[in-house]
């Protein structure tokens, strides 16, 4: 097995199961998905799309800082979407978030996420 290292930053949710919130491997970083927890009360920031995408989006800046880089790291973004009609919404404000050139990435419609969250994203970052 490589070496692996756990990434772990007080400025993420901390992991509400049994996983990392992110474990580097050689210069590749795994993001576990974030949801729209504040790191302070582990609650929902809000029932708000936007509110949500944006703390989402910050949650995973954190991690991958704690990992040893940033968002514009992100080679792989994975985004879960209990509501596909908020697609757009996700572009409007990843653009905010990210430079070109911008991650490969997914967008999936799912039943539900952890705590009743709108979104939930994932990714891989190389530092």
């Amino acid at each position: 097995m490589p070496n692996r290292a756990v990434i772990q930053t007080e400025q993420a949710p901390r992991a509400i199961g049994t996983y990392s919130q992110a474990i580097k491997v050689h210069n590749t970083v795994y993001l576990s998905g974030q949801i729209a927890l504040l790191p302070d009360t582990m609650e929902l920031i809000s029932n708000n799309i936007d509110d949500q995408i944006r703390q989402v989006f910050t949650n995973l800046a954190a991690v991958c800082e704690a990992g040893g880089g940033g968002l514009n790291n992100l080679v792989k973004l994975n985004i879960f979407l209990t509501d596909l009609g908020h697609f757009a919404t996700v572009n409007e404000i990843m653009a905010s978030f990210f430079e070109q050139p911008y991650p490969a990435r997914a967008a999936i419609g799912v039943k539900s996420l952890p705590k009743d969250a709108m979104v939930e994203m994932d990714g891989i970052i190389v530092v």
